[in-house]
């Protein structure tokens, strides 16, 4: 099963940090992650020199994963420019055009 998620809650720092990074550096995560987008403060969570956002830009290097940074939540927090390598930042129609060819069955928000 092919899967995205929408990160926009408050907890999702931990929900990553906790259980879905480790999973999917372990390769039991039971899903393939095909991309990631990042609302309002979790954008910081896509930052250079973080411990979550080294760990996702190797799995993004890794697997292709798509890691996509809310344009206007990145430019609002002046940290556009530094995100890790491989994230990008845009909007909807951004992420429904890199999702529209992997062939997705869910997207989970958290």
């Amino acid at each position: 099963m092919k899967v995205a998620y929408v990160i926009s809650s408050d907890n999702a720092r931990t929900i990553l940090r906790d259980m879905v990074i480790p999973q999917l550096e372990a390769g039991n995560h039971g899903a393939e992650v095909v991309g990631m987008f990042f609302v309002f403060d979790n954008t910081f969570l896509l930052l250079k020199d973080t411990d979550i956002g080294e760990r996702l830009q190797k799995l993004h290097e890794e697997t292709g994963m798509i890691l996509l940074a809310c344009d206007q939540c990145a430019i609002e927090r002046q940290i556009e420019n530094n995100l890790v390598q491989g994230a990008a930042i845009g909007c909807f129609p951004v992420l429904y055009g890199a999702l529209g060819s992997v062939d997705l069955d869910q997207v989970i928000t958290f």
